[in-house]
């Protein structure tokens, strides 16, 4: 395993990315459904849908193959896959000058991702502070990997 990023990223509109660098086009399916998923991915890349429309914490990480699911660690666990032509990818909000955005380097072709959260019921009254936190992993795969939520977290 491999720390690719690790710090806060400001998830305006409640949603931060990855993508491929030559590719800037997201998913566009917003659905009650993708958005209960936390995950929407795209040919290139994948928005992710958080719990605050603030600075979260994130971490990505780099794997040789497919890690094993943490299902006791996180409240909400969803694979998904993607494509990464250039081997390098965007992680930014929605909002985030793209320029000043962090690069990933990972291998080029087709990706797996999981995207594990936690902390999801810490969040204040107000929604503005909280103890959400975002875990991405990536690993190559060999054929395209379709959403599937192994782990599903309900706001009470």
């Amino acid at each position: 395993m491999r720390t690719l990023y690790h710090g806060v990223i400001f998830a305006d509109y409640f949603q931060i990315y990855l993508r491929d660098e030559a590719h800037s086009e997201l998913p566009d399916d917003y659905t009650e459904e993708s958005i209960a998923h936390r995950l929407m991915a795209g040919p290139t890349g994948i928005i992710i849908h958080t719990a605050r429309n603030m600075s979260v914490p994130v971490s990505v990480e780099w794997h040789d193959q497919r890690p094993t699911s943490d299902l006791d660690t996180f409240q909400h666990v969803v694979d998904a896959g993607f494509r990464c032509p250039t081997g390098q990818l965007v992680l930014a909000g929605m909002t985030d000058d793209e320029s000043t955005s962090p690069r990933l380097v990972v291998g080029a072709g087709l990706l797996g991702v999981r995207v594990s959260c936690s902390g999801l019921d810490t969040l204040s009254e107000d929604g503005l502070d909280g103890e959400d936190q975002y875990l991405v992993q990536l690993w190559p795969e060999s054929k395209p990997t379709a959403l599937h939520v192994l782990k599903a977290w309900q706001a009470t």
